[in-house]
């Protein structure tokens, strides 16, 4: 394992509970990380924290206990454009895993072709954890990785601040491509749903022009479980378009710095903001497969 003096952080909860919440057949968990073993696959020096191991066995055990039946794996920063501990999980289940991969600029269209016979179907990009903020939103480049992408049918999944772009429908309005904002656009939750950042990514929203993640709203708000200062910012994309919307389990919740979340009550938790049995369907369902190109399940069958 490679080391720098990036800090380690939490693990998550190792407690086995599953959730109160019974998750419809087909449903797919939108947003997790697959960490390690380290000793296989080692973090990247540049990295800005060292997570512990959060392996694909370990995964699979988590789904299971929370009765998900599919995934979308999303590369983690701690291991920069090295793919490949994401590319052997989706290796061991083609048909029910996903991926969201990370590139550089120098990709050829041939190792595109290779991620998309590996079920990649987007790529992210993160302008949070990075070292150097100073130049930005990179427009310029997230542009060109779109036009590289789109001949594949791919999204773009950024992770970014949107307060900190009060300008972003304006900044998005030609994209060449569908965007995918994680953590419900990452705005923290003092900032309130009336920011102008906000308010562009739910036109956006509006407008079929993005995706938002239901995710990590632990990570955008000041207080602990229920987290209830970021409802409404569920309800507000919620009423902007639910059938842009997806969830996810955030695990293993890498630079968590309160108390660590339990998957089984984010489980329920999503059950209690997305209580109408149709809403949790496209969300966890209908909205995925369409995303992600999974076969679409019947589940009236």
């Amino acid at each position: 394992m490679n080391s720098n003096s990036a800090p380690l952080c939490q693990a998550p909860d190792p407690e086995i509970r599953s959730p109160q919440i019974v998750f419809p057949a087909g449903t797919v968990d939108c947003h997790a990380h697959v960490c390690g073993p380290a000793v296989k696959f080692p973090y990247a020096e540049e990295r800005i924290y060292t997570p512990p191991d959060a392996t694909l066995t370990q995964y699979e055990s988590l789904l299971n206990s929370l009765g998900i039946d599919r995934a979308v794996l999303v590369q983690p920063s701690v291991y920069g454009t090295d793919n490949r501990a994401m590319l052997a999980a989706l290796s061991t289940y083609p048909n029910k895993f996903r991926g969201v991969a990370v590139i550089d600029a120098a990709i050829s269209d041939q190792e595109l072709e290779v991620l998309h016979q590996a079920g990649v179907r987007g790529i992210r990009c993160n302008v949070v954890d990075v070292a150097d903020k100073s130049s930005g939103l990179p427009i310029e480049q997230l542009t060109a990785i779109a036009q590289r992408i789109k001949p594949f049918g791919w999204h773009l999944e950024l992770l970014a601040h949107v307060n900190e772009y009060p300008d972003l429908a304006k900044i998005f309005a030609d994209f060449p491509v569908d965007l995918v904002f994680g953590h419900f656009g990452y705005c923290h939750a003092k900032y309130g749903v009336q920011n102008n950042g906000f308010q562009g990514l739910l036109e956006l929203l509006r407008n079929q022009q993005a995706w938002v993640k239901m995710t990590g709203p632990y990570r955008i708000c000041d207080g602990g479980f229920p987290y209830e200062d970021m409802r409404p910012f569920n309800d507000e994309v919620i009423k902007a378009n639910s059938s842009r919307l997806i969830w996810g389990s955030d695990w293993p919740h890498v630079m968590v710095k309160k108390q660590m979340p339990h998957d089984a009550d984010l489980c329920d938790l999503f059950g209690d903001w997305a209580s109408d049995p149709s809403l949790r369907k496209a969300i966890l369902i209908d909205n995925p497969c369409m995303l992600y190109d999974f076969p679409v399940i019947n589940n009236n069958q």
